[in-house]
């Protein structure tokens, strides 16, 4: 399909943007409380308090694409320790151990922090894009 060719920047951005606000909406439930979920009121001293503060922090990096290459490398790295700490032990196979999406975000942030923002993001507008 040659006819999205043009598209391929901003459809990069598009996918930093939409990946960057799913993975902050789990920080935001832990650390936030909203939206309320079982995952509220995080302990910040265990394993997924320091989860949930990467997904703060790297999730709201990510929406804006600001520092977007590290921001994204550490993202793919938690996704990638919660998929074999919380999930691998489970099953070998992600759709029997809940893993699908740890799995999935890890690959997305990994081609982020390969790939850069996009058109769209601050590191484009202030020159490290």
């Amino acid at each position: 399909m040659t006819f999205l060719k043009p598209f391929t920047p901003y459809l990069l951005s598009a996918l930093r943007i939409a990946s960057g606000l799913l993975f902050l909406q789990h920080g935001a439930t832990k650390y936030l409380s909203f939206p309320k979920t079982e995952m509220s009121g995080v302990d910040p001293m265990t394993l997924g308090g320091a989860a949930g503060l990467i997904e703060l922090v790297c999730g709201a990096l990510l929406v804006v694409g600001l520092f977007t290459r590290p921001a994204a490398f550490l993202a793919s790295g938690t996704m990638a320790v919660a998929y074999f700490l919380a999930h691998a032990p489970q099953s070998l196979y992600p759709i029997i151990n809940g893993g699908e999406l740890a799995a999935l975000y890890s690959f997305v942030f990994v081609y982020l922090a390969a790939a850069g923002g996009g058109p769209i993001s601050i590191d484009r507008m202030v020159g490290r894009g």
